[in-house]
């Protein structure tokens, strides 16, 4: 890397403003978001628009630099933390969601929280009279493919 890159502020800092595309996938196949079939994305480092792993990986990368990582669960979304999942009446479930909704397993589901921030949750299972969540992010456990392609710098 030369000085001028540099000075020129073509390296990506912790503090950028960015242009670029990205890419999430699994390694079995599959995108899970995917910016280079579309428009690019715009990304201030720092405030929260990307995991800080997820930057950690684009400081240091050039203007018009291309990478891929792969990254393990602990440095991508986490480890899947087994607290997270819950099981709660159904009961609950109509008061704190949609009640009128028919709701099936693997099902992302919103919930109004007292605060009145809301959370979501993957219904793993129904039984009877009581449904059980997964909380985690929907990516924790899971080994991702992250593809960069650095097409601004501000």
């Amino acid at each position: 890397m030369t000085e001028s890159n540099m000075a020129s502020g073509a390296v990506v800092t912790a503090n950028s403003f960015l242009t670029l595309n990205y890419r999430i996938s699994l390694p079995e196949g599959g995108d899970v978001m995917n910016t280079f079939e579309d428009k690019p994305a715009t990304l201030m480092m720092g405030t929260g628009q990307f995991s800080p792993t997820l930057e950690q990986a684009l400081v240091g990368m050039l203007l018009n630099e291309r990478k891929t990582f792969t990254m393990a669960p602990e440095a991508a979304f986490g480890e899947k933390n087994p607290d997270l999942i819950r099981t709660i009446s159904l009961t609950t479930l109509r008061e704190n969601s949609s009640p009128e909704e028919e709701y099936l397993p693997g099902d992302m589901i919103e919930f109004n929280a007292p605060n009145g921030a809301t959370y979501s949750g993957t219904l793993l299972a129904i039984d009877g009279d009581s449904a059980t969540f997964d909380f985690n992010h929907p990516l924790s456990g899971k080994t991702i493919l992250f593809e960069a392609e650095i097409i601004a710098i501000l």
